[in-house]
């Protein structure tokens, strides 16, 4: 199986509803989120909001990330992305600009 870069990322609602999750394209997975595509969790609290993200080159490697963040607590959560991200801007911004 070929090796990809692969991405773990969290979105956010406007009311700092977190999701994360793992995908082989960060852009296109966003665009889905933003356009409300997929029904679920992400769909049903408004969750468009690129706030960060993790690329990896194997797949294992970024499922397992995926799980690590998962099982974190809130607080652990907000404090990784404020570290890179202290104003929560929308990153997607930046990967298409």
């Amino acid at each position: 199986m070929p090796n990809h870069n692969y991405y773990v990322y969290i979105i956010a609602s406007v009311s700092f509803v977190l999701y994360i999750g793992v995908t082989n394209d960060l852009i296109r997975r966003v665009e889905e989120h933003k356009d409300g595509i997929v029904d679920g969790f992400t769909k049903k609290y408004k969750c468009k909001k690129l706030v960060y993200y993790e690329s990896f080159f194997h797949v294992e490697d970024a499922l397992k990330r995926e799980k690590e963040l998962k099982g974190w607590k809130r607080f652990r959560k907000v404090n990784l992305i404020n570290i890179g991200n202290s104003r929560w801007v929308d990153l997607y911004d930046q990967l298409t600009s």
